[in-house]
């Protein structure tokens, strides 16, 4: 028992170690790029993007949890769906099909009264995220159709159907985007905007923390949770011992998709000036937010803190061009920083390979008295790396 709790907590230390070694490799192949486009300005720059927001005070403070938000939530979405078993690939467009939802409602139905009216924009971008996520849960769970393929077609059929929408119900064409949303659907600042010194803040982050820790208490404490993720590790298994993985499936993408809609009306909620633009180009916050899951290694905590580090990096970026850096190298250095979050489960694995191969050499070979020479190794090593697996699955549930 003592030996499965240390292996436990071995697992979680090299989640975290790895998801250190992606964000390194990411900061150092910056660096280089950094160095290639202008050697003298390379250093200063690259500290600036390692102090982020912190280089302008409490207002680029504000800026990364401007930022943070909608990662924040598309990184629950994927997370939630990674936890299950299933890749929701499709964040993004349940992103757009949230914000059209919220936009739409903030400008049609002032008939709500005043105080109501951004609570239900927001819970019709929740609304219409679940919709757009049960598609490929419906297809997933009833004809076994990947949900990677419809994912990804259901972002560019929410892209293509909120352009058309837009056009017929609330396009500004001088603009090619939405109109303005009422002031009564723009979500309050509770006094964040003073405290950090920007008009972008609101109470969206503080909805993204709560979502974070409902999301972690759906997982880890109920018993709803257990089922979907025993569900997402082995189907049958789960069959055969009560639990119905079709509906499993289904409402795992119900929530995920639900997430990013909600990311969607938080940040075009936000009164900060943003809007829904008739363009053909998918969500870039659907696809930030794999890589956010990916860097938190699908914990919503992990998240949380992934989507914050992301965003600090980005408001670092956008303080390189004082250094005259392009946009473009502040945007490949970010991206890249991004790219190699995906690779936080290769570190782990070749971490736990290391770990594996140390203990089997500490070992003494043939001190066993009741069994042949060399058997007792076999047999730890055997075990070391059922072991292993065995804490995986149980880190998983």
């Amino acid at each position: 028992m003592k030996k499965g709790h240390n292996v436990l907590k071995l697992n979680s230390l090299t989640s975290f170690a790895a998801s250190l070694m992606a964000i390194a490799a990411g900061l150092i192949f910056g660096l280089i790029i950094l160095l290639l486009s202008n050697a003298q300005d390379a250093l200063p720059a690259f500290l600036t993007i390692l102090t982020g927001g912190f280089s302008e005070g409490a207002r680029g403070i504000g800026q990364v949890i401007y930022y943070a938000t909608p990662i924040i939530m598309t990184g629950l979405s994927v997370g939630f769906a990674f936890k299950t078993g299933l890749f929701n690939i499709g964040a993004s467009g349940q992103f757009t099909c949230g914000a059209f939802a919220a936009i739409y409602i903030g400008i049609k139905w002032t008939f709500i009264p005043p105080e109501l009216h951004w609570i239900v924009a927001l819970l019709g971008a929740l609304a219409a995220g679940a919709v757009w996520g049960a598609g490929p849960g419906l297809l997933k769970a009833f004809f076994n159709v990947n949900e990677v393929i419809t994912s990804i077609m259901m972002n560019y059929i929410g892209m293509y159907l909120v352009n058309m929408t837009i056009v017929k119900t609330v396009y500004d064409s001088l603009k090619n985007q939405t109109k303005m949303v009422a002031k009564s659907a723009v979500l309050p600042k509770a006094g964040l905007d003073k405290l950090f010194n920007t008009n972008n803040l609101n109470i969206g982050i503080i909805i993204a923390v709560l979502a974070v820790i409902i999301i972690y208490i759906i997982l880890q404490k109920t018993t709803f949770g257990y089922e979907l993720k025993a569900c997402g590790i082995n189907k049958s298994a789960s069959r055969y011992a009560g639990i119905n993985e079709k509906k499993s499936i289904i409402l795992s993408m119900v929530i995920a998709g639900a997430l990013a809609g909600l990311g969607g009306g938080l940040l075009y909620l936000s009164g900060s000036g943003k809007y829904l633009q008739v363009l053909d180009v998918l969500a870039p916050e659907g696809f930030s937010g794999i890589s956010v899951a990916l860097l938190g290694m699908s914990h919503p905590i992990g998240i949380l803190f992934a989507g914050l580090f992301i965003a600090h990096l980005t408001v670092g970026g956008f303080n390189i061009q004082l250094y005259n850096f392009v946009p473009e190298v502040i945007d490949m250095i970010i991206s890249v920083i991004i790219y190699c979050g995906a690779f936080a489960l290769l570190f782990k694995q070749i971490i736990n390979k290391m770990f594996i191969k140390t203990d089997d050499e500490k070992k003494p070979v043939g001190n066993s008295v009741n069994s042949q020479p060399g058997n007792g190794d076999l047999n730890d090593q055997n075990s070391s790396h059922e072991l292993i697996e065995k804490t995986d699955n149980e880190e998983a549930l």
